[in-house]
């Protein structure tokens, strides 16, 4: 099953992890000692981000490192964009709306 990357965004604990990978790549364990959680809930969510691809794996030897897939990230970041675009413009609104009252109270 394929999850939504919103879902998995939603939660603070695998946004924390995301956090922590923008520093470089580390294995479950090292994530695992920034958390006071287990290690299998970290584990679970490490494997939530993965399936949304947020997360990448790499095999080096028997330790498996886990990195941030940049191009998933800059997907999430297009989206948002488009809020930030709307917000600027309704704000810019605003600032016309509050211009034009001033304006007529003088």
């Amino acid at each position: 099953m394929r999850r939504d990357v919103f879902q998995a965004i939603a939660d603070p604990t695998r946004r924390a992890i995301i956090m922590l990978l923008t520093a470089g790549a580390l294995t479950p364990n090292g994530i695992a000692e920034h958390f006071e959680s287990s290690r299998q809930a970290v584990s679970k969510h490490l494997q939530i981000l993965s399936e949304c691809e947020i997360v990448q794996q790499d095999q080096q030897g028997r330790e498996i490192f886990y990195h941030l897939n940049a191009e998933k990230v800059k997907e999430v970041e297009k989206w948002l964009e488009q809020f930030k675009q709307l917000l600027a413009k309704r704000f810019d609104q605003l600032d016309q709306v509050l211009e034009q009252l001033k304006s007529n109270n003088k």
